[in-house]
């Protein structure tokens, strides 16, 4: 699932609501785990609903209070907010979401208290080198989340590139997407738990989007790493 979809089939909204299908959902992580963008709207969409249910559940007292003395104006109400206050906690969300408006600083990442947020307390960086040779080594527990960071540095500019984490039997564990002007910089990959088993892996960069016909999709970048299971 590419970013393009993941507008097309509102999957970001979907996903916080509960509402998307499983096959989707699961394809809308991967997606997100990579995505700086839909990670930011989920964490700013589930906030948001979560603080806007605080907001209109009403106290036991007003309820009682409401049922008692005031029957015509609770009965209204009752009928009203099933109605409306779905509809509104979503739009006002979208609104929050794609003007960009700012968090509050404690609720910017907390490892482990976000919907769908890898927990990870282990950073690994990665450097060029002939497989075998010096390669950095990632110790982890099993299942355990973790961040590869690398300089990106391709061979050849293209407009977009792939990534994937391939093992040594040419399996793909992961892949992710990356923009041309990322090219360069330094990035960082959050690797879900269960993603890897220990053995030897590949970090391997593929150009897309090239004007040369017929070239295939050349690899730009190749980084090898081992991984092992923590004692």
């Amino acid at each position: 699932m590419d970013h393009s979809e993941v507008v097309r089939l509102q999957a970001v909204e979907k996903y916080v609501l509960g509402e998307l299908p499983a096959e989707l959902r699961d394809e809308f992580e991967e997606h997100y785990f990579d995505c700086a963008e839909c990670a930011a709207d989920v964490k700013h969409l589930a906030t948001f609903v979560t603080a806007s249910r605080m907001i209109l559940e009403e106290p036991p007292k007003a309820k009682k209070v409401a049922a008692v003395k005031q029957p015509e104006k609770a009965s209204w109400f009752a009928w009203l907010r099933p109605a409306i206050a779905v509809p509104a906690v979503v739009a006002l969300a979208a609104v929050v979401i794609f003007q960009n408006v700012s968090t509050i600083p404690s609720l910017k990442r907390t490892a482990g208290q976000e919907i769908g947020a890898p927990a990870f307390s282990s950073t690994y960086h990665l450097q060029g080198a002939t497989r075998g040779e010096n390669s950095a080594t990632v110790t982890i527990g099993a299942d355990e989340s973790f961040a590869l960071d690398f300089d990106f540095t391709p061979a050849t500019a293209y407009p977009r590139y792939i990534g994937r984490l391939v093992d040594s039997k040419g399996s793909t564990a992961l892949s992710f997407t990356v923009k041309g002007e990322l090219a360069n910089t330094e990035l960082h990959v959050a690797v879900p738990g269960g993603r890897v088993q220990p053995g030897e892996y590949e970090l391997v960069i593929t150009g897309e989007g090239g004007s040369s016909a017929g070239s295939g999709s050349p690899d730009v970048q190749r980084i090898p790493f081992t991984v092992t299971y923590r004692q």
